[in-house]
């Protein structure tokens, strides 16, 4: 037994530093696989983290292109319904193209929808923005601009001068050695508006006053349009937009070369009366005195409304046969003096002068539109009927209750004058524009607020509250300027006057559409300002944010 002690012994000895090898190799392992599992796992994670970031931004990505393509394509349908408007055009209701555009302003695609609204005079409507529903700063008068709210005098002078073919400096205004000796690097274009945002490189025009609260112009209340001073820029938290003066002036409203019946417009000057024969459902013997009325110097279609087509075909200077407003039917120019001579710019002899039309002793002004009686003939009568006027020696050519004049004892042809009817239609058909080049737009009777007829143009509160109660009975809305001359308060003078300044339609229409994609509701919003004028309709401006 003692013997195989020792051995025992010896191995045991010799087997101890082999195992604490073994025991220590096993501990580095542990200790690699953790560090390679912690490294793993870190890189795992920043794999996750930088795939998900990426697919985020791929799926705003997406959401953003579903969301610009839904806004293109609320503002192709506002285009589609423009270019169809136009080409199917109702004369008898004007207002059909913008009830289309309100019924169609939200929609849906497959991946996102539409809504397209403004605001016109602090409310929000459904629709594109009528840009003919405001003063186009091209034709804006000095008293026009004055009398827009934060507009003074000498940004008045500064706009007209900015705007002017000359170096002229108009009173307080600023021309080219104004802008150059403050080194702005720009000087006054010397014509048109190109856009609404050129007025804030005119002196005085501080954007505060341009822009009011409608920061980005879009027309749209934006949230930080109406949080009060907690973003820029300061505002009421009302819920209404204060556009500054963007909500009474444009400068991309134009006149249309084609009219409501959807054909080009007849020019009054050098028009053939066989054509205006067709055209406008009038005689031969009415298309002749029209086309010699629109061959004389600033014939317009307007001033049809106040003077009758018999006085307005007269050239200047000639005299009735047969005697006109005389007693005893002697030559015109006798028949004017004996009959107690002219009145109001009129010529002598029943004439037509440079201010109006006068026929024995009649006196009509054309230049606003006033119609006043001077004195009768020898026979002592100058009773008027309609405008026009009869003395004892011969008819007058005046507008009377049957529409027609008569051309005094000598048996002068005569001239019926328009019916209303025809009238509409000469308003409707003919125009006295150059479309040559761009002719800035009237304004739309139908759309312009209560705040540019009140407030800008000064017309009479009563006068403009009947005519938007009058566009307001009506889905058509205001189809004729005519039509207005049943109204209570409204001469020929002043629907002369509105004639001038309104039509009942309008041709530019910015379309502000916000696109939102369903998937994660974000937006982009396309503003366009869209010219429908003509065929295919024009994108005169276009902005994406």
């Amino acid at each position: 037994m003692m013997m195989f002690a020792p051995i025992r012994h010896g191995c045991t000895a010799m087997n101890t530093p082999m195992s604490q090898r073994a025991t220590a190799r096993r501990g580095s392992v542990v200790v690699v696989v953790v560090w390679a599992v912690a490294v793993a796992a870190v890189l795992v994670s920043a794999t996750q983290i930088v795939t998900f970031r990426q697919a985020v931004v791929g799926r705003e990505t997406l959401a953003r292109v579903q969301a610009r393509w839904a806004a293109r394509a609320g503002m192709e349908q506002m285009v589609a319904i423009m270019e169809f408007h136009l080409e199917n055009a109702d004369p008898d209701d004007p207002m059909a193209v913008v009830r289309d555009m309100e019924e169609h302003a939200t929609g849906t695609t497959a991946t996102g929808s539409w809504d397209i609204r403004h605001f016109l005079d602090g409310l929000e409507w459904a629709g594109p923005l009528d840009e003919g529903a405001k003063l186009n700063i091209n034709v804006a008068t000095s008293v026009q601009l004055t009398n827009i709210p934060n507009m003074t005098p000498d940004v008045v002078d500064a706009i007209v001068d900015w705007r002017d073919a000359d170096d002229n400096v108009q009173g307080l205004g600023a021309e080219s050695d104004y802008y150059s000796n403050r080194s702005l690097g720009y000087k006054p274009r010397n014509g048109n508006f190109r856009s609404f945002a050129e007025l804030e490189l005119v002196a005085g025009a501080w954007p505060q006053y341009v822009r009011g609260e409608d920061w980005n112009l879009n027309g749209r209340l934006d949230p930080n349009e109406n949080d009060g001073n907690k973003s820029f820029p300061n505002d009421k938290p009302d819920g209404k937009l204060d556009g500054g003066w963007s909500k009474f002036l444009t400068a991309t409203s134009v006149q249309s070369p084609m009219s409501l019946s959807g054909e080009e417009k007849l020019p009054l000057k050098g028009a053939d009366p066989e054509s205006l024969t067709k055209r406008l459902g009038i005689d031969a013997d009415q298309a002749k005195a029209l086309a010699t009325y629109g061959n004389q110097a600033n014939a317009k279609p307007e001033a049809l409304i106040a003077t009758p087509l018999s006085q307005l075909s007269t050239p200047a200077g000639a005299g009735g046969t047969g005697g006109t407003g005389s007693s005893g039917g002697g030559s015109g120019s006798t028949g004017g003096k004996t009959g107690g001579g002219t009145s109001g710019g009129g010529s002598t002899g029943g004439g037509r002068g440079t201010g109006g039309g006068s026929s024995g002793g009649m006196s009509v002004s054309t230049g606003g539109g006033a119609q006043s009686v001077s004195g009768g003939a020898a026979g002592g009568r100058g009773a008027t009927s309609a405008g026009g006027s009869s003395s004892a020696g011969g008819g007058s050519s005046g507008r009377s209750s049957s529409g027609r004049s008569s051309g005094g004892t000598g048996g002068a042809s005569a001239v019926a004058n328009l019916t209303n009817a025809q009238l509409r239609a000469v308003l409707r058909e003919t125009t006295a524009d150059d479309f040559t080049k761009p002719v800035p737009g009237r304004m739309n009777i139908n759309t312009v607020p209560d705040s540019v007829l009140k407030e800008v143009l000064e017309i009479d509160p009563r006068l403009a509250d009947a005519i938007i109660a009058r566009r307001r009975a009506k889905p058509e809305g205001i189809t004729s300027l005519a039509d207005l001359s049943d109204m209570s308060g409204i001469n020929p003078t002043v629907l002369t006057q509105l004639a001038t300044q309104f039509d009942v339609t309008s041709s530019v229409y910015t379309v502000t559409s916000r696109g939102r994609a369903a998937s994660t509701s974000a937006e982009v919003e396309i503003e366009a300002v869209i010219d429908k004028s003509q065929l295919p309709a024009k994108i005169i401006s276009y902005r994406e944010q």
